[in-house]
């Protein structure tokens, strides 16, 4: 439970737009199936039925994939912050 908490704590605070990102992709994820697979079958229901398993399932995949690249992209700008600077001081 605690990871989950750190993954959602202080969501809007310091620009981070991970939540409303995820929010807005599901919709037009949810859409997307639900249009494909009406055509490729005719029927609201079944349409509905495919639109709602694999989108939702993508979507939490997509919101922990958005918290782990946040985190890399964070551990790379603190690696390149603690290299140390090979120019000497010419003061």
């Amino acid at each position: 439970m605690s990871a989950l908490k750190l993954f959602i704590h202080d969501h809007g605070s310091k620009g981070d737009q991970s939540l409303l990102k995820t929010i807005t992709f599901a919709i037009t994820h949810f859409t997307v199936a639900f249009t494909v697979a009406y055509l490729l079958t005719g029927d609201i229901i079944v349409g509905c039925l495919i639109a709602m398993v694999e989108p939702a399932i993508n979507t939490v995949a997509y919101f922990f994939h958005e918290k782990m690249w946040a985190r890399h992209l964070g551990n790379a700008r603190g690696a390149r912050n603690s290299l140390p600077d090979n120019h000497p001081s010419t003061c």
